[in-house]
């Protein structure tokens, strides 16, 4: 951790004696080594004007309201404990955005505060990274989770983040409503915002590596199946106009020159948000695999996609199809990247075949995940494969 000015050391000396004035929701750390983080104007960046800082409920606390975030000032943290009390004061979103080194990268746990009350909802809390801007939330459904807290009073949140790892508890401080087996944001470290029509208080940080969780990753779930397709071609974004109808595809055509390799993350997904970036207009890239099968054969595929998709196989259309959420058609779950999105048959000949999916994307996360139901009689990333041998050779 990094208090980078003596204003903000004897400032934070200062508050620290007003540490025992904890409200009674959930339960504090108490270790040695923990600080109390002022909630006064001088410590916190509000460039938006959003935050009032108060006593609230008889607490010392700091209250959103309005678009943006409340950022502390100086401060830098890669592991630790983030301990604070929250009150959601209204039924929508508010988070803490963690490892925060710019506006655009970070990582973010947030509450969807209207199934306050409703600890079975799935939809309850949410972690996500932030690349390039993009909260990537219908990238990362997986990492959704219930939670018991309550709309207009203090919950207890503590988030303990430990390499590659983050375990979070609301109210419960002895079981984790959510773990997350790796953390996908590109930043490793940064300071702490908050964010929604929230009052907080009581915030406390425990810089350092915590006991109990692991600083490595986790098994990925899905590393030891070869059903997944996990390698591709992809071409260079283009620029295609806002609102296009998926349907008219065929005007759409892959660049044959330009291509680079793109692999699979964890769970298989085919990320081009952290590839590509972020962008205010409406790109479209293409992703290209070959097939070699050893007979005519009809296989089975599962497609998870955002948002826009068009699938030719052989240089013939199988599908044009959209996934946004909030469209009439965007997929279950609720418009999220997953393999429950869709199905379909590919008709694939003896021999070597050409796998071509068109992925456009102005929504939030962009990306794919495809999986065969089995992968009997073929070899996937055929001319790869003899490419990468005679390379070798």
């Amino acid at each position: 951790m990094i208090w980078k000015t003596a204003a903000a050391i004897m400032l934070l000396a200062t508050t620290q004696a007003g540490a025992q004035q904890r409200t009674n929701v959930g339960a504090s750390t108490k270790n040695k080594g923990a600080i109390t983080i002022p909630l006064q104007p001088a410590s916190w960046e509000d460039e938006n004007k959003i935050a009032t800082f108060t006593t609230h409920k008889s607490v010392p606390a700091v209250i959103l309201k309005g678009k943006g975030q409340l950022v502390l000032k100086d401060f830098n943290m890669t592991d630790g404990i983030i301990e604070y009390d929250m009150e959601p004061m209204e039924k929508t979103f508010t988070g803490i955005y963690f490892r925060r080194s710019s506006a655009l990268e970070s990582e973010i746990f947030y509450f969807r505060a209207d199934n306050a009350g409703h600890p079975e909802a799935f939809y309850a809390t949410q972690y996500a990274p932030m690349l390039s801007g993009t909260n990537m939330w219908d990238m990362y459904h997986h990492f959704q989770a219930g939670a018991s807290y309550q709309l207009h009073q203090w919950n207890h949140v503590k988030l303990v983040i430990s390499g590659k790892q983050l375990a979070v508890f609301v109210n419960d401080m002895e079981h984790p409503i959510l773990q997350v087996p790796q953390l996908e944001g590109n930043s490793q470290s940064g300071s702490i915002a908050f964010d929604g029509p929230v009052a907080i208080a009581n915030l406390m940080v425990q810089p350092g590596q915590p006991a109990g969780l692991s600083p490595l990753p986790g098994i990925d779930p899905v590393s030891n199946d070869t059903r997944y397709l996990r390698s591709w071609l992809v071409s260079q974004p283009a620029i295609i106009p806002a609102g296009t109808d998926i349907f008219s595809s065929r005007k759409y055509t892959a660049n044959s020159t330009g291509w680079d390799t793109i692999r699979a993350e964890r769970r298989g997904l085919i990320n081009l948000t952290r590839k590509f970036g972020a962008s205010k207009e409406r790109r479209i890239v293409w992703l290209k695999t070959s097939i070699q099968a050893n007979a005519d054969l009809n296989k089975q595929l599962r497609l998870g996609f955002s948002d826009d998709i068009w699938i030719y196989l052989n240089g013939s259309l199988l599908l044009a199809d959209k996934n946004t959420f909030g469209a009439l058609i965007m997929k279950t779950p609720a418009g999220r990247c997953s393999l429950e999105n869709t199905t379909l048959t590919l008709p694939l000949k003896k021999g070597g075949n050409e796998l071509l999916i068109g992925v456009a994307n102005d929504f939030y996360g962009w990306g794919i995940v495809a999986r065969w139901d089995d992968v009997e009689e073929i070899i996937m990333n055929y001319e790869l494969r003899i490419t990468n041998v005679e390379a070798k050779n």
